[in-house]
């Protein structure tokens, strides 16, 4: 699955957002404190424009974070390029935390939902990844990445959730089980998800050669005989039933030419 996750797909993003957040629009409705501000934001806007050392973004735009007297887009501008300089420095906790400031003070920043959202799905946290997602389509109907994202990452959650509903498991009922190599297979999550694996190796095996077929039918032949042998052969002395598995498994993978 390709990654969506780049530095120049957040790039793109964030810099979208620092030119929508600072149009206009965009904050007509955040109130500005009152009084000329304190720190010139001019200097951290140039480190970030000319991309900049990311320590040299993260002290200039942290000043004008600081102060008080700040206007509210600049606020804002400051926020998301100081975000941008922490995901260079793989310091993704902090640009989390600087994304969840700003789009407190504006809500509407579709790209900025879908930038946190990459950095959830990085972490490992994907149901927040799927809100972000969410809320950024939700925003923008037409974000084709955040909605390529949405999509990927609900694709993989479904799989996920496909693996854990039989990981350890095997290709049988153990609740009917009355063989005792069924039942230690059962017991035993590393020799259940042998034979399932040996069980959907094999089905595939002979879906490819046609099951009518004469290579099909001998595909058949041999697991039958596999099984007949794990049976007759489990708990006699000498017998290894992960080995025999294992190597059952490496046939229908191709070792022996089938």
């Amino acid at each position: 699955m390709r990654r969506c996750f780049t530095a120049v797909m957040v790039g793109a993003a964030v810099a979208s957002a620092l030119w929508t957040a600072t149009s206009g629009g965009a904050l007509a409705a955040i109130s500005e404190p009152s009084g000329d501000p304190n720190i010139d934001p001019a200097p951290c806007f140039a480190a970030a424009a000319a991309e900049a050392d990311p320590e040299q973004i993260i002290t200039s735009c942290g000043a004008v974070i600081d102060n008080e007297k700040t206007a509210a887009a600049d606020r804002l501008r400051a926020l998301l390029a100081r975000a941008r300089a922490y995901i260079r420095k793989q310091q993704d906790d902090r640009a989390i935390a600087d994304y969840d400031v700003a789009l407190k003070l504006d809500p509407t920043l579709a790209d900025i939902f879908n930038a946190r959202g990459e950095l959830w799905r990085k972490k490992g946290d994907r149901p927040r990844a799927l809100s972000d997602f969410g809320a950024a389509i939700k925003l923008n109907p037409q974000h084709s990445i955040a909605r390529g994202n949405y999509r990927m990452l609900a694709q993989e959650v479904e799989r996920l959730g496909a693996q854990l509903a039989v990981n350890n498991k095997p290709s049988f009922i153990c609740a009917t089980a009355k063989r005792a190599v069924e039942k230690a297979i059962c017991a035993d999550p590393a020799l259940a998800n042998l034979d399932r694996e040996i069980d959907g190796a094999n089905a595939l095996a002979i879906r490819e050669a046609g099951r009518s077929t004469p290579a099909g039918r001998e595909l058949q032949r041999r697991q039958q005989a596999f099984v007949a042998t794990r049976n007759a052969s489990f708990g006699r002395p000498g017998y290894d039933l992960q080995k025999a598995m294992k190597a059952r498994l490496q046939q229908l993978l191709g070792a022996d030419g089938y």
